[in-house]
């Protein structure tokens, strides 16, 4: 990744320019760094989701907005994935998203965690569940998970390998978080919950994290996997539900990409995404702050699973 200088572009018609304040890292920019990600953006590109910023030049045409408003701008409005590690952006006047008054930048840019983590819940047919795990729990979509868990009244487990990170998972939403590294998870979780195991898992981690999930379902039990970093699972997934099939298990693997074509739900999770930060009823753990042409380290922190919450660059 090379720092650029480009020129300012002035919105044309129906288009507004966002002044950057902060920019959100998360893994589908590690994937368009890569070339790997399914979605990806035309050569050469600039990654990045989501920015929250300040709307400092409007278009002809443009009704919605005015220069001064307060706006997060997320990759999945626009026409192309990525385009947020900048300094400025010009967007679709229909892409960008009010802030509410007293949101700050650096919380908003955690606003499509938290979408994710609502979708993620529609994904699970959770509406009955009263108990979940979360996997990788000290991760940025993690602790909107579980926070948006525990405003729905639900009992809130987690995994990490290390203490560093069980103590920070356990500030942020966590009723109880797992070491992964001193005990199987499985086995950790019956223990707890009295083998009767949990009703929904997320799981971003795949490989055997995915497998200890399923084990850890109580009947009728749900996993999503929502990414796999650590791979395929090492045994046939199919042959690992067939031998617990007296608890009728399910398996979802979700990608938020399925809501490409339904911007009216999309957007409307976002919306409630930004009123539930701005109320404080979700709490954003303190984010690793670093500057734009830092993110080479960002990328390096993200990589090596070292960071706990949300890394955010800053121009």
């Amino acid at each position: 990744m090379t720092l650029v200088t480009l020129p300012d572009v002035a919105p044309a018609s129906g288009q507004v320019r966002v002044r950057t304040e902060a920019i959100g890292v998360g893994r589908p920019d590690v994937l368009i760094r890569n070339g790997t990600y399914k979605w990806m953006p035309p050569l050469p590109a600039i990654p990045g989701a989501e920015l929250a910023g300040t709307i400092d030049a409007v278009g002809p045409e443009v009704t919605r907005w005015r220069v001064g408003d307060r706006v997060l701008v997320s990759a999945r409005e626009l026409p192309v994935r990525g385009g947020c590690y900048a300094e400025a952006i010009v967007v679709p006047q229909e892409a960008p998203f009010p802030l509410p008054a007293g949101l700050d930048a650096h919380t908003a840019v955690s606003a499509p965690n938290l979408q994710l983590a609502h979708a993620l819940f529609l994904a699970g047919g959770a509406t009955t569940a009263k108990s979940v795990l979360i996997t990788g729990a000290a991760g940025g979509v993690a602790t909107m998970l579980a926070q948006l868990a525990k405003h729905r009244g639900m009992a809130v487990l987690g995994s990490v390998r290390s203490e560093a990170k069980r103590q920070f998972a356990m500030a942020n939403g966590f009723d109880e978080v797992f070491n992964t590294a001193s005990a199987p998870l499985s086995q950790s979780v019956r223990t707890l919950m009295s083998g009767s195991g949990v009703d929904l898992a997320f799981d971003p981690i795949g490989g055997q994290s995915l497998t200890e999930c399923l084990h850890s379902l109580a009947p009728m039990g749900t996993v999503v996997s929502y990414n796999a970093v650590a791979g395929l699972p090492p045994e046939d997934v199919f042959v690992t539900m067939r031998s617990l099939l007296g608890r009728s298990l399910a398996l979802r693997c979700f990608s938020m990409h399925t809501f490409d074509a339904d911007a009216v739900l999309r957007r409307r999770l976002m919306d409630e995404s930004l009123v539930l930060l701005a109320a404080g009823h979700v709490r954003v753990p303190t984010p690793t702050v670093l500057r734009l042409h830092q993110v080479q380290e960002a990328h390096r922190i993200l990589d090596a699973g070292a960071t706990m919450g949300k890394i955010v660059l800053t121009p």
